[in-house]
C-alpha cells in the first residue's frame, strides 16, 4: 500500500485555492563543499580543475524523503581573466513524487585590490525543469475500508512538467585570512507553477564571512587553525543563521554548526557535525544534522556526504590569489 504524501495533496490543495504558492531551494549542510551552489563567484577560486559531487539525504525517517544531489565542474582559465564552472542539481521529494533539475553556466571575474585583498564577481545562468508524477499521489477517496486503497481518485489531474530560464549573481572578497561574498539567486523569479496560475521562485539572497586563524601564532604556516563562519539567508519571508566553527589539524578537519534564527523570530533548526579529511588531491566529507525543531521525533536527521577531486595543473609564476576558505 502507498503511504499517503500529505505535503503534496496541500500543495495541490493551495494551489487549487489561491493560485499562488512560493517554493523554497533545497539546501546543502556542507555549505563550501558545494562552493558554486553557495555563491557563482567561486567558480575558478581553487585555479586549476576541480570536481565535487554532494548527496543529501533529509528526513529519512518519514515518508517521502527528500534527496538531493548535485555535481559541478570548475576552473581558471587565464585567456578570459575569469573562471569556468558548471553545475547539475536535482531534488527528489517524496521517492521522486515531485522532482527539480538544474543545470547552470558560470562566469567569475577575478581582480586583485591590493597585494593581499582580491574580489571576485560571478554571473549564472540556469536552466530548471520542475515535474509532478500525478500517478504516486494517493487521495481519501482511494481507499476501502477493509482492502486499502483499490479505488481511482475523482480528483481532476493536475501537475506535468514545467521548464523555465533563471539567473543568479554573487561577488566575493578575500585575503589569506578573511573571506566574504554575498549572492542573489533567481533574478528574475521564474514561475514554476505546476498548473493553471503562478508560483514564482522567489529570490534568495546569501551573506557569508568567516577567518581562518593559525592555533600557533608564531608559526604563520601552522598545521592546526580554527574557522569562525557566519551565513545568513533570507528566500521569501523565510530566515535563517547559520554559525558555526571549524578545526583542523593536517588532513583531519572537524566542524559544529547552530542552524536557526535568534532575532527577530525565534527558529531552531537543528545542530550540525561535520568530519572529513583533505589531501592535496581528494577530499571528503560526512556531516549529520540533528533535528532540534518539533519535528524531531520523527525526522532521524539529515545525512550528508560531499567528495572533491583537485586536478594537476601548470601554474604560471605569477598567480592569482587563491581563496583559504573551509573545504566543507
Amino acid at each position: 500500500m502507498r503511504k499517503t504524501i500529505y505535503f503534496l495533496i496541500a500543495v495541490v490543495a493551495l494551489l487549487s485555492y489561491s493560485g499562488e504558492l512560493r517554493a523554497q531551494d533545497p539546501e546543502f549542510t556542507q555549505f563550501y563543499a558545494n562552493p558554486l551552489y553557495l555563491n557563482p563567484a567561486f567558480a575558478g577560486t581553487a585555479r586549476c580543475p576541480r570536481l565535487v559531487m554532494n548527496y543529501r539525504n533529509q528526513w529519512p525517517s518519514l515518508s517521502g524523503t527528500f534527496v538531493t544531489t548535485s555535481a559541478s565542474y570548475d576552473q581558471h582559465v587565464p585567456t578570459i581573466q575569469g573562471g569556468l564552472g558548471l553545475i547539475v542539481m536535482n531534488d527528489r521529494a517524496a521517492q521522486g513524487t515531485l522532482n527539480t533539475t538544474t543545470l547552470s553556466g558560470i562566469y567569475s571575474y577575478q581582480q586583485a585590490i591590493s597585494r593581499k585583498f582580491s574580489v571576485k564577481a560571478g554571473l549564472q545562468a540556469t536552466y530548471l525543469q520542475k515535474s509532478l508524477d500525478w500517478s504516486k499521489l494517493t487521495f481519501g477517496d482511494m481507499i476501502d475500508p477493509r482492502k486499502g486503497f483499490i479505488y481511482n481518485t475523482n480528483d481532476v489531474q493536475r501537475g506535468g512538467t514545467v521548464k523555465a530560464v533563471d539567473f543568479s549573481a554573487g561577488v566575493l572578497g578575500f585575503s589569506d585570512k578573511i573571506y566574504g561574498g554575498f549572492a542573489v539567486h533567481h533574478l528574475t523569479e521564474p514561475n514554476e507553477s505546476l498548473i493553471v496560475g503562478t508560483s514564482r521562485l522567489p529570490m534568495k539572497y546569501t551573506a557569508h564571512i568567516g577567518a581562518v586563524i593559525p592555533i600557533e601564532k608564531k608559526n604563520r604556516d601552522a598545521d592546526a587553525k580554527l574557522s569562525p563562519n557566519i551565513l545568513y539567508r533570507r528566500q521569501g519571508e523565510f530566515q535563517q543563521l547559520n554559525t558555526g566553527l571549524y578545526v583542523s589539524k593536517g588532513p583531519l578537519v572537524a566542524g559544529v554548526w547552530f542552524r536557526g534564527l535568534l532575532f527577530g523570530q525565534t527558529y531552531r533548526d537543528s545542530f550540525i557535525a561535520t568530519i572529513g579529511i583533505q589531501t592535496e588531491v581528494v577530499r571528503f566529507g560526512y556531516s549529520y544534522d540533528v533535528t532540534i525543531s518539533e519535528l524531531t521525533p520523527s525526522t532521524g536527521g539529515s545525512h550528508e556526504v560531499s567528495l572533491g577531486i583537485n586536478f594537476e595543473c601548470r601554474q604560471k609564476k605569477k598567480k592569482l590569489r587563491t581563496i583559504a576558505c573551509p573545504s566543507f
